[in-house]
């Protein structure tokens, strides 16, 4: 369990409000012990509160490829189809998991992958769990594809307390499942977007830890791939080679002629010379 960076201004800023406050009852109401022990156990209980919301715990996290992590503590308070309008624009199952101040609020990615998107919106502060929040709110938008193609999108909503988000991601990013991607200061909220044939999990009420409790399963790649007829092959005019099979089989494989052989032209004799006439004598 270690401090979490983003808790170091809010734990000074406590530190020296105690501080402030014990010196001021000790230095001007010396005599006052009842009072005294009254500050000491609300410096001590506020000193606390800062601690634990801030803290950050060490723990293993199992990765794959198929599963979605839970992005933080909390509680499922929404699980429904939906239509995602800011960026994938299609049919979704939207899976909500709110914060209550006490819970761990680190976020955390549910799947590893490319980030494809990433918006921050300014907007209202309502309660983390009224309808409206997911839309109207102060909130960031990421949306991770992952290797296989499939892509999930998740936000951060701030809430009526929590008045600041902090995020470590950019689009184009490589993230890692179940690695910190950003932090919600106090009450607040997550909802993750999840394509159509995702099995869900878990139900309604149930509470979930961060980077720990496996929320859905995604479907495979393929099979929102829709099956394409095959390519028609065109048949090639070229002349078929001459076989010439072996009835005998006397060899496995047949006698392949690409082309004929040309007959070579003959060559025709020369005509026989006539003997030359012998020269007749002359008679005596």
């Amino acid at each position: 369990m270690t401090f979490h960076k983003e808790g170091y201004t809010s734990l000074a800023l406590t530190v020296l409000v105690i501080f402030v406050l014990n010196a001021l009852v000790q230095f001007y109401l010396p005599q006052a012990h009842v009072l005294k022990w009254i500050i000491y156990i609300l410096s001590g209980f506020l000193f606390l509160v800062i601690v634990q919301f801030f803290r950050s715990p060490f723990f293993d996290i199992t990765t794959s490829e198929t599963t979605v992590l839970c992005p933080a503590d909390g509680k499922v308070v929404v699980i429904e189809e939906t239509d995602e309008t800011e960026f994938l624009k299609d049919r979704r199952i939207q899976l909500s998991v709110f914060m209550s101040p006490v819970n761990v609020h680190v976020n955390r990615n549910p799947i590893a992958g490319v980030v494809s998107y990433f918006k921050y919106h300014k907007g209202k502060y309502l309660v983390a769990w009224h309808p409206k929040s997911s839309t109207e709110n102060e909130r960031t938008t990421i949306c991770v594809q992952n290797s296989e193609g499939v892509s999930v999108l998740f936000r951060q909503i701030a809430g009526a307390l929590a008045r600041r988000i902090v995020w470590y991601v950019k689009e184009g990013d490589i993230v890692e499942q179940g690695q910190q991607f950003g932090f919600i200061k106090f009450g607040s909220r997550v909802d993750v977007f999840l394509p159509l044939g995702t099995k869900i999990l878990v139900n309604i009420g149930d509470v979930v830890k961060g980077g720990r409790t496996v929320l859905a399963e995604l479907p495979s790649a393929l099979s929102d791939v829709t099956a394409k007829p095959a390519a028609k092959v065109m048949p090639v005019n070229d002349p078929e080679p001459t076989v010439i099979a072996n009835e005998s089989h006397q060899q496995e494989l047949p006698l392949v002629i690409d082309h004929p052989e040309v007959e070579k032209p003959v060559k025709k004799a020369a005509p026989a010379r006539k003997p030359a006439a012998k020269p007749k004598k002359d008679k005596e």
